[in-house]
């Protein structure tokens, strides 16, 4: 059991629901501040965005964070040189690629660089589970948790599936939509889904995708374990939020979910 996993499962044991923070790599000279602030500010885990000239499941804001990283020149040897300075934290980080970046590698290189640089975990979002064999085992071989993914639109019977296989936590996609902002309609549906995925998952169940304000954060957790905020932060600091003002957000949303318990 990696890292990820046995902190989050450790939250759950207690009863404390999960947060999991969101920085594009390279978004700006400071981002392992703003990484090491929202680790100050109560995230349990923070997933790391490798930067990506096509990011088919993300929305404008981490699109627009992303661009921002690679036009500054962000390399993948350039982030996993900096997440070596600072593999002491502590706390598990989540590689968030695509299948580009781990296939350009190799997928042995790619699992075995991220763990040499103190990454706990990792997402490919666009790696189908019948397609992940290889990756999974590579992961495990190199002692990250390889998470995966659920949608509204997954059947139960996948769902199972999906979730025997996922290590660290099992990540509901709430809505069948980009990353950022939703509607406070679609809200049922996505605690739905919630509810439905804790079902099949002994693992922790963490909701992402359109948690954008601390009072959706709370609602979220009365079905899931824990929430995963990108968009809503990366917002800020692509308008030009101080490191502080992103921390003073975390740690708005951390008491938002402690006070929903």
């Amino acid at each position: 059991m990696a890292a990820v996993e046995t902190v989050l499962g450790q939250a759950r044991a207690k009863g404390r629901s999960a947060l999991v923070t969101y920085v594009t790599a390279g978004i700006r000279a400071d981002w392992l501040d703003l990484l090491t602030v929202m680790i100050d500010a109560g995230a349990d885990a923070v997933e790391i965005g490798l930067p990506f000239s096509d990011p088919m499941l993300d929305g404008p804001v981490i699109q627009q964070a992303s661009s921002a990283a690679i036009s500054r020149g962000t390399t993948i040897p350039g982030i996993l040189a900096q997440l070596r300075e600072v593999s002491g934290l502590g706390t598990p980080l989540i590689a968030m690629g695509y299948a580009h970046h781990a296939c350009t590698r190799g997928l042995r290189r790619y699992c075995h660089e991220l763990a040499d640089c103190g990454v706990s975990g990792t997402i490919i979002p666009d790696l189908p589970v019948s397609e992940a064999d290889e990756y999974l085992a590579e992961a495990r071989d190199a002692g990250l948790d390889a998470i995966l993914m659920v949608t509204p639109a997954t059947p139960d019977q996948q769902m199972q599936v999906i979730a025997e296989r996922s290590r660290g936590f099992l990540y509901v996609m709430s809505v069948m939509n980009t990353t950022g902002r939703t509607y406070e309609r679609d809200d049922d549906a996505r605690w739905a889904v919630a509810a439905r995925s804790r079902k099949h998952s002994a693992r922790p169940v963490i909701i992402g995708f359109g948690i954008d304000t601390p009072e959706r954060a709370a609602a979220a957790v009365t079905y899931a374990d824990g929430v995963i905020v990108a968009s809503a932060l990366m917002r800020r600091v692509m308008d030009g939020a101080p490191s502080t003002e992103v921390g003073r957000c975390v740690r708005e949303i951390r008491a938002a979910i402690d006070n929903a318990q």
